[in-house]
């Protein structure tokens, strides 16, 4: 089993925006929306379990019956919590109540959309390989470390340095359980920024496989114009290959022909 675990929980305080950042829309669908149908699509994936804002969980419930979002159970929508790791708990604990322990999941940010299927499968064959996989992405400037915000204190290697994205996957059991042990210890997961932080500061030995530099979090109002961007950018490919390759459109618009039948 393969299970897609989506937090979108957050209130979007640093986009500064009365919308929840996840819920804006791109091209007419919302940031969220384009997240999960790249899940929804891939072959390999077999269930999805998203953490919600609480209060907008009966919009997010039309949302999904209008985009036929159908690998989310009955019980797969749950309240976001306090912090980013409370809205994954609540997710992973409703996976885990009705999934083995040794099924595969892939922790996904709701506003990183730009995930493609090869990074999915590869999330997927990682964790089967070496029992995780955190995707990272090469620096490609110059590392600095301050302690006071002010002062340089190191300058490491860059050829050493990664940053961390997402989807950082584990075994369920490995992942849920080690959320347990971390909530009696340490309950408001302070100094905890992701998974694989959780997982390294508790003695889980994790692998970094290689992402896209393309797979921004939308965060800012700058990284929403990048996504407009990249979106486009997108579609003109998409146009472009159709214009080069009479054919393929031919065959798409038989195939759109046939459905609207």
């Amino acid at each position: 089993m393969n299970i897609a675990i989506i937090f979108a929980g957050g209130v979007g305080q640093r986009m500064g925006s009365n919308i929840p950042k996840q819920f804006l829309n791109v091209y007419g669908k919302p940031i969220l929306i384009h997240t999960l149908e790249k899940f929804q699509y891939h072959p390999d994936i077999d269930k999805i379990y998203v953490a919600c804002k609480e209060d907008l969980i009966p919009y997010f419930k039309e949302l999904v019956q209008k985009y036929n979002i159908t690998k989310i159970p009955a019980t797969g929508i749950v309240p976001g919590g306090a912090t980013g790791q409370d809205s994954i708990f609540n997710a992973l604990d409703a996976a885990h109540r009705e999934n083995d322990e040794d099924s595969i999941v892939l922790i996904h940010d709701g506003v990183r959309p730009l995930i493609d299927e090869s990074l999915i499968s590869r999330n997927i064959e990682n964790v089967k390989q070496w029992g995780s996989a955190i995707t990272c992405t090469p620096a490609f400037e110059t590392p600095v470390i301050s302690y006071d915000g002010t002062n340089v204190d190191e300058l490491p290697k860059r050829k050493f340095v990664y940053t961390a994205q997402a989807p950082q996957s584990f075994r369920l059991g490995d992942i849920y359980n080690m959320h347990l042990k971390v909530r009696q210890e340490n309950p408001e997961y302070t100094d905890i920024i992701d998974s694989c932080t959780l997982m390294e500061r508790n003695g889980f030995q994790t692998h970094l496989i290689e992402g896209i530099r393309g797979n921004i979090k939308v965060t800012t109002p700058e990284d929403y114009l990048d996504l407009l961007a990249k979106l486009s950018a997108e579609d003109q490919k998409q146009i472009f290959e159709l214009y080069t390759n009479k054919e393929k459109a031919r065959e798409l618009t038989r195939t759109y022909k046939g459905r609207s039948e």
